[in-house]
């Protein structure tokens, strides 16, 4: 399953930036979607997750200003970003979990999105 995330840019610290994450096929159904992040010369880690029953969880660094949502029909991750701060700059990775069949199940990644904020 291949994913395209979008929506990455520069902005200035305090501004806001929306993701966007979809998948490029049907899928038969979604585990869970997530958005994680990776600054230069850190490891990835975890930002947001949303379950197939809209649960979410966040980071303890982005929780109040990160909000992740999800449109089942359109297989399509979101995360909205406010008051932004220039530690967020990052590439930011979405990643789906599911069934791309009822007996194959997957972990896809997208190709990363720049977030850049500028202080």
């Amino acid at each position: 399953v291949q994913l395209q995330a979008s929506g990455g840019g520069l902005v200035q610290a305090g501004g806001s930036l929306r993701l966007s994450c979809a998948a490029s096929e049907s899928i038969f159904s979604i585990n869970a979607m997530g958005w994680y992040r990776q600054a230069p010369g850190k490891q990835r880690e975890l930002v947001a997750t949303i379950t197939s029953g809209g649960s979410t969880n966040y980071a303890d660094s982005v929780k109040g200003r990160f909000t992740i949502s999800r449109d089942n029909a359109k297989n399509t991750v979101y995360l909205q970003m406010i008051s932004l701060k220039p530690e967020d700059t990052a590439v930011y990775y979405c990643n789906f979990h599911g069934y791309s069949d009822p007996w194959t199940d997957f972990s896809s990644w997208g190709q990363g999105t720049q977030v850049t904020v500028s202080s």
